[in-house]
């Protein structure tokens, strides 16, 4: 796999976050995940950008649920990681874990 396959640092994050949250992959959840778990805080902006750049890569696909009183009548987005999504992200994970190896001790800190 060519090294433009790979993903960045964030899009990476926010592919674990779709797969991590499923059905409840909204844009407000994956923002709150990725700020809880991985103490990364996101803007929503960065965040659109990010799963509009995965969409149009075809790592990401999306639908609207029914829209909802609370929302003022708009419907949100649910994510999911697409199959492409998923290769190429085992790729990028792959290829992390085989650099690693042997770097547990200095990875891990004192």
């Amino acid at each position: 796999m060519g090294g433009s396959a790979f993903l960045g640092q964030f899009e990476q994050m926010v592919l674990l976050t779709l797969l991590q949250l499923g059905e409840d992959a909204h844009a407000i959840n994956i923002r709150r995940y990725l700020e809880e778990q991985a103490g990364h805080r996101v803007t929503r902006g960065a965040l659109y950008r990010t799963l509009d750049r995965l969409e149009s890569k075809g790592h990401v696909d999306w639908e609207a649920d029914e829209p909802t009183p609370e929302r003022g009548g708009y419907a949100k987005r649910r994510f999911w990681v697409t199959k492409q999504g998923l290769e190429v992200l085992r790729a990028s994970h792959g290829a992390l874990h085989v650099l690693s190896q042997g770097l547990e001790t200095v990875l891990r800190g004192p």
